[in-house]
């Protein structure tokens, strides 16, 4: 199921009917005792599924951020090895490093989490090139020891990035949020009182949730709303910057 943050928005007018629905509920039925043992464990329910999602979408949040400064220091430690490599070859690769990170710059703008053509091909060309000069005159005897696995890093970090994209919990833990949001409005409407009826605590109670909700699944999926970590592509720009 294909969630967006914005379908949080269907929520607020939702949870607006439900709770004068469980009002209107309540006053006819002025002597039926109420159930706060019920209030509470869906209330209780609610909160704790609404805290321990927003917990885990803020965790892989940071990840993302993390996994960023992960393949800049990849790309950079394998940039800095490149003078094991014998002088003459140095320049071309160089300019192909620098390519390379403009490639993975802008990944929160793209709808596709696959790695881009032009990301896979220098990939190939720095490999490619790297292997046949490894043991090239003028290339250090360590250059293979050292280069390579750095080069390796630097391209697995690519798939790492590609599936913590996708890393996200069952579909089902957000269906269950929408359905005991609704609940909990109903619940909330049928427990107030005739003298406690207010359009301002209704649109508050629906708003608030709607906000929390949005917000969770903003952060949840950082390519599909407003949330885009831009930011993220300053410390690759910096590096790029310095490979001269």
């Amino acid at each position: 199921m294909n969630i967006s943050p914005f379908d949080a928005f269907f929520l607020f007018p939702a949870m607006i009917v439900l709770l004068q629905l469980g009002h209107r509920l309540r006053l006819r039925r002025k002597t039926e005792p109420q159930s706060a043992a019920i209030e509470g464990a869906v209330f209780g329910l609610f909160g704790l599924l609404l805290a321990f999602t927003f917990s885990g979408a803020v965790t892989r949040f940071d990840a993302h951020r993390d996994l960023v400064i992960e393949e800049r220091n990849d790309i950079e430690t394998a940039y800095f090895r490149l003078d094991l490599l014998p002088p003459e070859v140095q320049p071309q690769l160089r300019r192909a490093f620098q390519d390379y990170v403009t490639s993975r710059l802008h990944l929160y703008d793209r709808p596709s989490t696959e790695v881009s053509q032009v990301t896979e091909q220098l990939q190939r060309e720095i490999w490619q090139k790297s292997v046949a000069n490894v043991v090239a005159p003028g290339a250090s005897p360590d250059a293979g020891k050292l280069l390579l696995p750095a080069l390796n890093a630097m391209i697995d970090i690519t798939a790492t990035r590609r599936n913590a994209f996708n890393m996200h919990p069952p579909s089902i833990i957000f269906l269950l949020l929408f359905l005991l949001s609704g609940g909990a409005a109903f619940l909330a409407g049928y427990g107030m009182a005739a003298a406690m009826r207010s359009w301002l605590y209704t649109i508050a109670f629906a708003f608030t949730v709607t906000l929390t909700i949005y917000a969770t699944l903003e952060i949840e999926y950082p390519r599909q709303g407003l949330v885009r970590l831009t930011n993220t592509d300053e410390t690759l720009l910096q590096l790029r910057d310095s490979m001269k």
